[in-house]
């Protein structure tokens, strides 16, 4: 007998897909308007396409969005992040704490200066770092901790924050998916000695590609200057201006193309971050109810979607996270598992690779990390029942409710679902 498919019955087993709308539009982004193509051309015409004033007035913007002293605009957030590492003092052989659930930025870095990285579990929370195991995994030789606010989720900054104070480590805010985002009233990026946000072309205020380093720090403003901004050294009015003729080796300088672009964007961002929380939040209410876990903050947090990050609760929904991502992309839903590899298990610190970029090879192997891939349990079994959707920043509710449609169907169906892929 040959089956009828009904608009129930789930897609994977013969049924009409859910998500019959185009979501092309709907996750459309950057969003580039004659606002943008303007600004950029005026940088065109110009001709100063090096050295022009719209970088100084993005840092200004910056300086002013946030509340903070300084901001320095670099070509991408690595550079950022990697000299605001190297303005801390890190010394060869220093550890820094850092997450394993992150993109490699975060911590590839750290072995630039010198240092060793020391992965910490991921908490289950709101996915950053786990304050007990930064506690636990602090030696004389710690002198940092890397804070990444993952998708858009601050990290649980009170204890963390009391933890650096406590053994006077510096800490960088790795903000890269957090612009906007708030903890206790205050910005992401305001919290640590120094902050990096991205501004490639899928994060939230992008410029294409770029990055804009933030702090209070006078001597960290002024040291990342003199390690990629050669052309400002000469401006300072601290001996450092001695350094003016050859600053300290590196040029990591934003074109001001990408400002242009940028400056434009910050100025959409709280907009576009509303619509995008409301399309997030409209369908995590219907989803809570399936057994998704959607991460919806709590009430001190007002958080941000560079990534709409979801988790299986296999004991509510009865499905492996395979099976469900694989079900669900069969009803037309752009679903994925996790996007970043856990880097503890990465070649190039489980094969000694990172001593070489590190330039630790004078030091005795037992002084140093042995980085082991089962290293961080608790992380590694999170990761697994991660999976993400798209983040739907010009989503109507139509393409929403069908999407909420996808879940029903297949959560409804997941016995049959299950026992077809066994």
């Amino acid at each position: 007998m040959t089956s009828i498919a009904t608009a129930d019955q789930p897609a994977i087993l013969g049924g009409n897909r859910a998500v019959t709308l185009d979501g092309k539009d709907a996750q459309r982004w950057p969003i580039i308007t004659d606002e943008d193509v303007a600004a950029v051309t005026e940088v065109l015409r110009s001709g100063e396409l090096s050295l022009h004033p719209i970088t100084q007035e993005l840092e200004a913007d910056y300086r002013d969005f946030l509340g903070v002293r300084h901001a320095l605009a670099y070509a991408n957030a690595t550079s950022g992040i990697f000299a605001a590492l190297n303005s801390f003092g890190l010394k060869p052989g220093d550890e820094v704490i850092v997450p394993s659930a992150t993109y490699w930025a975060s911590v590839m870095p750290v072995l630039w200066c010198g240092a060793v990285p020391v992965f910490c579990e991921t908490e289950p929370d709101q996915l950053g770092l786990d304050p007990d195991d930064v506690a636990a995994k602090i030696t004389p030789k710690t002198r940092a901790m890397v804070v990444v606010h993952l998708w858009g989720m601050p990290s649980k900054m009170d204890e963390l924050l009391a933890v650096a104070k406590k053994h006077d480590l510096k800490v960088l805010e790795d903000a890269s998916h957090s612009h906007g985002a708030k903890y206790r009233g205050k910005f992401t990026g305001t919290f640590g000695d120094a902050a990096v946000f991205s501004l490639q072309t899928n994060k939230l205020a992008p410029a294409g590609e770029g990055g804009i380093l933030v702090t209070e720090s006078d001597d960290i403003f002024e040291n990342a200057q003199c390690l990629g901004h050669f052309e400002r050294v000469l401006a300072l009015k601290t001996p450092a201006r001695r350094f003016a003729g050859t600053g300290f080796g590196l040029k990591h300088r934003m074109a001001p193309l990408s400002a242009a672009v940028a400056r434009v964007q910050l100025r959409h961002l709280a907009q576009r971050n509303a619509r995008r929380n409301e399309n997030i939040r409209y369908l995590s209410q219907r989803l809570q109810k399936l057994g998704i876990n959607t991460f919806l903050p709590p009430e001190h947090i007002e958080r941000v979607y560079f990534m709409y990050i979801l988790e299986n609760v296999e004991s509510r929904t009865g499905l492996k996270t395979d099976q469900l991502v694989k079900a669900l992309q069969a009803e037309g839903c752009e679903a994925i598992q996790p996007r970043y590899p856990l880097l503890h298990q990465q070649p190039v610190f489980s094969e000694d690779k990172f001593i070489e970029i590190a330039r630790l090879g004078h030091m005795p192997r037992e002084s140093l990390p042995i980085y082991r891939p089962d290293a961080l349990p608790i992380t590694t079994a999170g990761n697994e029942r991660l999976f993400h959707l798209p983040s739907f920043p010009c989503a109507e509710k139509d393409l929403l409710d069908q999407y909420a449609l996808a879940f029903e169907k297949v959560i409804g169906a997941a016995p049959r679902i299950a026992a077809a892929g066994d």
